[in-house]
C-alpha cells in the first residue's frame, strides 16, 4: 500500500509545500513506473514509484535531473526528494503542466540543447551509474572515448544479449564491430553533458510554448549520441534540427556515427522487449562493418 503521509511528511522536510496526502492523481505516459501528481492547489507534485530495489534508480535520476539543471539550458522537473515508504521506493519532483507548443519551441529547443551540450568535463563517464530504460547503464569515467563506448555501451549491451540467449552469429557480428570502432569514430569529441534517452517522449513543452526535457539517462559523452535518438523514432522537426546546427554545426561522418550510436538503444530495446528488435540491430552491424570493409 503507498504510504502518501510519508512521502508527504518527506517534501515537507525536503523544504517543499506540505500537501494533502489525500490527493494524489494517477497518470500515464510511462511503463516502468507508477506515476502521480499530488497536491490540491499548486505547487503540484511529480511522485514516481516503484519496488524498494529501484531506489538508486530513483537516486540517479534526482542526481541527473539535478546536472541538466545546474546548466541553466533546457527546462526539467527540479527534484526535491526520494526515498522509500510503504514498502515503495520514490522520486518526487516538480510538477511542470505540459502540452503548449509555441511559435518558436522546436527551435528554442535545438539552440537550448546546444547550449547544454556545451557542458563539459575532462572523463566520459559520470560519477555514478544509472539506468536506460529499466537496464543498469554503466558510466566508470574514462578519458578515451572508443574505450568508453566499447566496454561500457556496446560491449555491455552484447554481453547481456549474450546471457539472455541470443545466437552467437549476433555476438560475433558485435566483437567485429568492438573491434572496427577505432575507424569508424573517426573524430576527438569532446565529453559533453548527454540526455542520454532524447527520444521524442522525453521531450514536452510547457504552458508558455518553451521546451522540457525528463527521464534522462544523464553521462558524459559524444554530444552526436544525443541527436542520432532523436532522430531514431522521429519527432524532432526540421526547425530543431536547424536552430541546433547553427549554434554548433555537427562534425563529418556524423551520418555514419549515428547508426553507431543507435545500435546501443537498439540492442537496449532488444535485450528489454526480446526479439523484435533482432533484425535491425544485426542490419545496423552489418552496415556499420560493411563501411570499413
Amino acid at each position: 500500500m503507498i504510504d502518501w503521509s510519508a512521502i508527504v511528511a518527506a517534501i515537507s522536510d525536503a523544504g517543499g509545500k506540505r500537501t494533502d496526502p489525500d490527493t494524489p492523481r494517477a497518470v500515464g505516459g510511462g511503463s516502468i513506473n507508477k506515476a502521480y501528481c499530488l497536491g490540491s492547489s499548486p505547487p503540484y507534485y511529480f511522485v514516481k514509484l516503484n519496488g524498494p530495489d529501484r531506489l538508486a534508480m530513483f537516486e540517479a535520476e534526482a542526481a541527473g535531473l539535478a546536472e541538466l539543471a545546474h546548466t541553466g539550458t533546457l527546462r526539467v522537473p527540479r527534484p526535491l526528494c526520494t526515498g522509500t515508504a510503504g514498502g515503495q521506493s520514490y522520486i518526487v519532483m516538480e510538477h511542470i503542466a505540459l502540452g503548449g507548443r509555441g511559435t518558436d519551441g522546436a527551435a528554442e529547443a535545438g539552440r537550448q540543447l546546444a547550449a547544454m551540450h556545451l557542458t563539459s568535463r575532462t572523463d566520459f563517464g559520470w560519477g555514478r551509474d544509472n539506468t536506460i530504460g529499466s537496464t543498469h547503464q554503466p558510466n566508470r569515467p574514462e578519458r578515451d572515448w572508443v574505450k568508453f563506448w566499447s566496454q561500457h555501451r556496446l560491449g555491455f549491451q552484447l554481453d547481456l544479449a549474450t546471457r539472455n540467449g541470443y545466437d552467437r552469429r549476433l555476438l560475433d557480428q558485435g566483437e567485429r564491430l568492438l573491434a572496427a570502432l577505432p575507424a569508424l569514430i573517426d573524430h576527438d569529441p569532446v565529453p559533453s553533458l548527454l540526455h542520454g534517452d532524447l527520444w521524442g517522449g522525453n521531450l514536452s513543452f510547457d504552458q508558455d510554448g518553451h521546451p522540457v526535457i525528463f527521464d534522462p539517462a544523464v553521462y558524459y559523452g559524444d554530444r552526436e549520441a544525443d541527436i542520432a535518438m532523436t532522430e531514431l523514432f522521429g519527432g524532432f522537426s526540421g526547425d530543431f534540427y536547424a536552430a541546433y546546427t547553427e549554434a554548433w554545426a555537427l562534425d563529418p561522418g556524423y551520418r555514419t556515427r549515428k547508426d553507431l550510436y543507435n545500435l546501443y538503444h537498439i540492442l537496449n530495446h532488444l535485450n528489454l522487449f526480446g526479439t523484435g528488435y533482432l533484425g535491425q540491430a544485426q542490419g545496423m552491424m552489418q552496415r556499420l562493418l560493411a563501411q570499413v570493409g
